[in-house]
């Protein structure tokens, strides 16, 4: 290790660093000589993709501060004003939620914005995600720049990237950018204008409560049953995030009176102190929503996560259990929903991830609509359904990825967990009129288009090393294929890396199973992980009592992913 180049690249970095705070955390990392730490923060520059930016808090241009959100802005603004004629007049909207220096690092923006001539439209108060989603849109602005990490822990934040479409970026946008932060002068020499100026100048434009309050008027419109239920008992949390205002008031306008707030986790917190990891799927996230759901006899359970773009969905079975639901069914759920009971206007349009179930493209095909499988992440679907429109006319309904994000309608382009939250608990309330359930539903869906069991696994390989280690293992799966995994032998392979299905080259692989399943893998885009996601496919035999059917489902499942993560030591994976 280059010991004395690297203390003078730090060296270099903390006198550039305009934050006080970083820069002392710099300085005694100097003084303390931690080589390693200090060689893991200048490794790179912290990557900006098509999710922009995402890390560790800290000093260094390999973590999220204040000089690396300067720089990405300036770089953004100038990228903006080569590439898009009018923005300057149509501005860029600033949103951010109640995480650690998320005020702080959307200040930086918005001021980073005006002193480059960009009107800066910015919200004065924390918001979800999907809000700002919708500014964008809403005002006709020309894009939008949402600080926040959504469900990763405290430690982290984020600068997540939106164009003028209302959809987060996609190649080329987030490479022109990319480059043109490489060409950012020091953070210190980065202009600003502060808050005071920015307004003097009619730059700066503080939101008011109107584009909110158009949001929520939007959410509404995407109700199809649309009578809300006094009797349906929900239980609500926002996850320590942004979200509980918005969903309480949007519930409770929609018709529900009994919502019952999660009480600790309702309040914005960026320590999230009653969670370890404030991601509705990780386990123990959702005990304080059950002890809740199970005081007041809830029927269903909805839950957001910090930055409220996604939703989990909890509801009792005919035993009175309550269950989650996972990604996909809900996923299932809705895409069923809005088919068949929504006003149609032409083609109808669906679309999923190609790590998501494939029972959506099943009920698709069965029901006449259109259909389409992505590439992971929800710019890839609203950017398809744009596509879409535009060349066959077709009417985008319902997007969804199996990681708990969901959009009905086109009120916004990104992931709604607030949203979603509206169309589910209207849903539920139709589920009630038919004196069924959302769990009753689902199986209504299950026997007549199959049932679809799935599952995840997620393996954490931090650092260099273990970046090199996942590298490894992909790399060994497309050099061996297996013919079968477990029982089942392999259908077909699918390296989207060769820009399979007409998507974008991308670092995933699939293994097609007979008989419908599917084995898919590939590295996390914003942790230091390789995921792998399993389906299996199960058809009830006639009058067969579906949990029966179910067990059966989950007991091969199980033995897929036992047989599969045996390949996957035998190709590198850590045991």
């Amino acid at each position: 290790m280059d010991t004395t180049g690297l203390r003078e690249r730090a060296e270099a970095w903390r006198k550039a660093d305009p934050d006080p705070e970083t820069q002392a955390e710099l300085a005694q990392v100097l003084a303390t000589s931690d080589w390693a730490d200090l060689a893991d923060r200048f490794a790179q520059d912290l990557e900006f993709g098509t999710a922009g930016l995402r890390g560790v808090l800290g000093a260094g241009p390999n973590r999220m501060n204040r000089a690396v959100v300067r720089r990405t802005t300036a770089g953004f603004a100038r990228y903006l004003k080569a590439t898009v004629p009018d923005v300057t007049t149509r501005g860029v909207v600033v949103g951010r939620d109640a995480r650690r220096l998320s005020k702080e690092l959307a200040e930086d923006a918005a001021a980073v914005f005006v002193a480059e001539g960009i009107p800066a439209h910015v919200f004065p108060e924390p918001v979800p995600t999907p809000v700002t989603a919708f500014a964008v849109l809403h005002l006709n602005a020309a894009a939008a720049v949402m600080v926040t990490a959504s469900h990763n822990p405290p430690e982290y934040n984020g600068y997540k990237v939106y164009w003028g479409n209302g959809a987060q970026i996609v190649p080329p946008q987030d490479v022109g950018i990319a480059d043109a932060i490489a060409k950012v002068e020091p953070a210190n020499q980065v202009p600003l204008l502060t808050p005071a100026e920015g307004r003097a100048k009619g730059l700066w434009r503080d939101l008011s409560e109107d584009v909110g309050n158009a949001y929520l008027r939007a959410i509404l419109d995407l109700r199809l049953y649309k009578k809300g239920s006094d009797t349906l008992s929900l239980v609500y949390t926002a996850m320590h995030g942004v979200g509980g205002p918005w969903a309480v008031l949007a519930l409770k306008e929609a018709g529900f009176p009994r919502v019952t707030p999660v009480a600790e986790q309702q309040q914005p917190d960026g320590r999230f102190p009653t969670v370890r990891f404030p991601n509705p799927e990780e386990p123990g996230a959702m005990d304080l929503s059950v002890a809740t759901a199970e005081r007041v006899k809830a029927d269903v359970v909805l839950a957001n996560d910090p930055d409220a773009d996604r939703l989990a969905v909890m509801a009792r079975d005919a035993s009175g259990k309550l269950r989650l639901l996972t990604g996909n069914e809900v996923g299932v759920l809705l895409g069923h929903y809005v088919l068949t009971q929504g006003t149609k206007h032409g083609r109808a349009h669906v679309v999923t991830t190609i790590v998501s179930s494939t029972q959506l493209g099943e009920i698709a095909r069965g029901l006449g609509a259109a259909y389409d499988e992505v590439l992971t992440g929800f710019k890839w679907i609203a950017n398809r359904a744009l596509e879409r429109s535009k060349q066959e006319g077709t009417q985008f309904v319902f997007g969804y990825e199996e990681a708990l994000g969901y959009t009905v309608g086109t009120a916004t382009r990104d992931k709604d967990g607030v949203g979603a939250a509206l169309v589910v608990a209207d849903m539920a309330a139709w589920c009630e009129s038919r004196g069924t359930h959302l769990l009753g539903y689902l199986e209504e869906i299950q026997r007549t288009f199959g049932l679809h069991v799935g599952a995840q696994r997620n393996v954490t390989l931090p650092g260099a090393a273990g970046a090199q280690t996942i590298r490894a293992i992909m790399q060994a799966f497309r050099a061996s294929p297996p013919e079968r995994i477990g029982g089942t032998r392999v259908s077909a392979v699918r390296d989207y890396q060769k820009g399979e299905g007409g998507l974008p080259p991308s670092n995933v692989v699939a293994f097609a199973l007979e008989g419908g399943g599917r084995v898919t893998l590939r590295p996390s885009g914003t942790e230091p992980k390789i995921k792998y996601y399993f389906e299996h496919k199960e058809t009830p035999a006639p009058g067969e009592p579906l949990p029966q059917a179910r067990e059966r489902a989950e007991a091969k499942l199980s033995a897929l992913i036992d047989a599969f993560l045996v390949l996957a030591r035998e190709r590198g994976q850590p045991a």
